[in-house]
């Protein structure tokens, strides 16, 4: 009777096999997607820390400016 189900468990098997093995390959992409979301996120960070640096630096010009020629 084992016989009778032998080629049921091996196509369930490579079934199985390649679910996970898809699995692994679903959970890489995610993880380097999650890693260039990251990545960007920190550069658009940096960005918007410089920005605000120099809205200061021109705010301290135009004060500086008005001083002087006013």
């Amino acid at each position: 009777m084992k016989e009778d189900f032998s080629e049921l468990i091996q196509y369930l098997d490579e079934k199985f096999n390649k679910i996970e093995g898809d699995f692994k390959d679903l959970k890489e992409d995610f993880n380097n997607l999650q890693i260039s979301v990251d990545g960007y996120a920190k550069k658009a960070d940096t960005c918007f820390q410089e920005i605000v640096a120099l809205s200061h630096k021109v705010d301290r010009h135009e004060k500086m400016a008005v001083t002087v020629g006013g």
